[in-house]
């Protein structure tokens, strides 16, 4: 389903994202004070305008609040970023995802009720972290409050520890999903063996999910 998106700042992280939803098949506006950003990127987006987004009278004339998903990529002009995240929920837009420099900033947008708050380089960093701490992890995903899902390779040790299934429940993870070779397996997962090359993805708090993953790796 074709959905309509605003990115607010065409610097590098937020070209990235607007690209990406193009890439994806949606319609995207880039939205930019500068207007070589905004000409850099007008051939590759729906839209591209120089505009002044912390302008409450902007947001409306753009009919903002119609669109399905707003992200708020303005680079370290704190005040820029605050206002114009505050003009987006003021004009009652949906969906508004904005990133966050400092954590000052980040409280400053929690209160203005932003409904997820990015922190870009810091989220990249624990990735990398995570990645070379436990090799075996292909990917993770926040989904707020403490809870991830997590996919997993499984590996000759991880295929030995039988006790899994009981660790887990232990644990209060769940197991959602394992993929072997090309096909998915159906659950229930609680009698499953689990061989060298399955992929796993696990479900649950991240200190549940660090408790397990020191029981198995």
């Amino acid at each position: 389903m074709k959905l309509k998106f605003a990115v607010i700042g065409l610097g590098s992280f937020g070209s990235t994202v607007a690209l990406e939803l193009i890439r994806l098949g949606h319609e995207v506006l880039g939205i930019d004070i500068r207007d070589a950003m905004v000409n850099k990127h007008a051939e590759q987006l729906t839209q591209s305008l120089i505009a002044d987004a912390t302008d409450e009278k902007v947001i409306e004339e753009l009919g903002l609040k119609h669109y399905d998903g707003i992200v708020v990529a303005i680079g370290e002009n704190l005040e820029a970023s605050i206002l114009s995240t505050m003009a987006l929920k003021n004009a009652g837009c949906a969906q508004v995802w904005v990133k966050a420099i400092t954590d000052t900033h980040h409280r400053i947008l929690s209160r203005l009720q932003a409904d997820r708050i990015i922190h870009p380089e810091h989220e990249i960093g624990v990735r990398v972290a995570q990645s070379l701490t436990h090799p075996q992890m292909l990917d993770y995903i926040s989904l707020g409050n403490g809870w991830f899902v997590v996919e997993i390779q499984v590996n000759e040790r991880i295929a030995a520890h039988r006790n899994y299934a009981q660790d887990m429940q232990f644990n209060d993870i769940q197991l959602t999903l394992v993929k072997r070779g090309r096909s998915v397996l159906p659950p229930p997962y609680r009698e499953l063996v689990l061989q060298p090359g399955d992929q796993i993805v696990l479900a649950g708090e991240l200190d549940n999910l660090l408790k397990f993953a020191k029981q198995i790796f």
